[in-house]
């Protein structure tokens, strides 16, 4: 069974940092591009960042540039998500996903809250 399994959300104080991590399991992505969305109470789910399958580009939605850092470890299945400078409004579910050529895969999400 393919699986992605967030982790790392949590509680901070605004100005804060969290680092999220995806890893995947039931089979590898290293040749996928992956990334992140979130969903906030109310809203739609909006891209926050991608990364290519072998870590060589990145994109990241205008709001998050600057504050947000994609990468991956392939070796470890694994993609994650530094986030710094953390603001009220960043308060989401965090979901990953990969993109191979059969089609996305989603995780579950994990819940960031950041408080004022």
């Amino acid at each position: 069974q393919v699986q992605l399994v967030e982790s790392g959300g949590g509680l901070v104080q605004a100005g804060g940092s969290l680092r999220l991590s995806c890893a995947a399991s039931g089979r590898t992505f290293s040749s996928a591009a992956m990334g992140w969305f979130r969903q906030a109470p109310g809203k739609e789910r909006e891209f926050v960042a991608a990364i290519s399958w072998n870590g060589g580009s990145s994109y990241y939605a205008d709001s998050m540039e600057g504050r947000f850092t994609i990468s991956r470890d392939n070796a470890k299945n694994t993609v994650y998500l530094q986030m710094n400078s953390l603001k009220p409004e960043d308060t989401a579910v965090y979901y990953c996903y990969a993109d191979p050529t059969s089609g996305r895969y989603w995780g579950q999400g994990t819940q960031v809250t950041v408080s004022s």
